[in-house]
């Protein structure tokens, strides 16, 4: 798989360019200039050094209350690929279990998740999403909580629907056969058979709640204030984006630049680990 992984260059490239973000993430208290919440009265909305009336301290520029911009997306990656993990996580442990379990069980319990999923599906993921965070306020539980209630339905179903075709195989038969428990048919047998799919779609989940934290974080509802996060750095640059545009820009490129790495790079897995696109 990884040779076919870094024979697409697209994907290999947008793998090097998500690993550059995590390490930058990680190395952001060693990295960045200043302290991300430092405020220089002196030099509010300086502009980039390469810019005739920049400086070359603040190498981005600085925001309306002089922080440098540098160190604010630097930190601003943490929450966001934080989150991401999080929430990707929570959602595949959730949607997997209950997925494998309706899929190989059936029956009543079966129903009652499709009935539940149908209702799911039926409620706007970010309308419901806002509706949390303006009742709670900025808070990073309620954050995860919002991002993570409808995730875990994608997983659900493709777990669902991989188990209800792996167990009429013939190798769980035969599992059966030599008296295999329920447990170890489940997690030694299907499981390993249906991970493919399940981390290509949790890579392609990353960008969505990537994209609906800095949304929320927009429009004020998401990160608190305090947390450097680029969808607040975009929001308190956009009233200055003509004469200072380096404050909502740069941010914004971020976002941009991680998801579609991200994107990119779930598309180069999805094709690394299908066979009818590896033929």
């Amino acid at each position: 798989m990884l040779k076919l992984l870094l024979g697409n260059r697209v994907a290999a490239v947008a793998g090097l360019v998500v690993v550059a973000f995590v390490m930058l993430a990680i190395l952001a208290p060693i990295l960045a200039p200043y302290d991300p919440n430092e405020q220089h009265p002196e030099a509010i909305r300086a502009a980039p050094f390469w810019q005739a009336d920049g400086e070359s301290r603040f190498l981005l520029g600085s925001d309306s209350l002089g922080r440098d911009l540098l160190s604010r997306i630097m930190y601003g990656a943490r929450i966001s690929i934080l989150l991401g993990v999080v929430v990707v996580l929570l959602t595949l442990l959730v949607g997997t279990g209950l997925g494998m379990l309706a899929g190989y069980f059936r029956g009543a319990f079966d129903a009652v998740m499709s009935r539940i999923v149908d209702t799911l599906l039926a409620f706007p993921f970010l309308i419901f999403a806002l509706a949390i965070m303006a009742a709670t306020g900025p808070n990073l539980v309620a954050l995860v909580l919002a991002l993570a209630f409808k995730g875990w339905v994608d997983f659900y179903r493709v777990a669902r629907a991989d188990v209800l075709a792996a167990r009429e195989a013939d190798y769980v038969t035969a599992a059966r056969g030599v008296g295999a428990s329920t447990a170890h048919i489940l997690f030694s047998e299907i499981l390993p058979n249906i991970v493919p799919p399940l981390i290509v779609l949790a890579a392609l989940r990353m960008a969505i709640i990537i994209i609906a934290e800095a949304s929320l974080s927009f429009l004020g509802i998401g990160v608190p204030p305090s947390i450097p996060a680029w969808g607040t750095m975009v929001a308190d640059g956009r009233a200055d984006i003509a004469g200072a545009w380096w404050i909502a820009t740069f941010p914004g490129l971020a976002i941009l630049a991680l998801v579609l790495a991200v994107n990119l790079f779930g598309e180069g897995l999805r094709d690394a680990l299908d066979p009818r696109m590896r033929q």
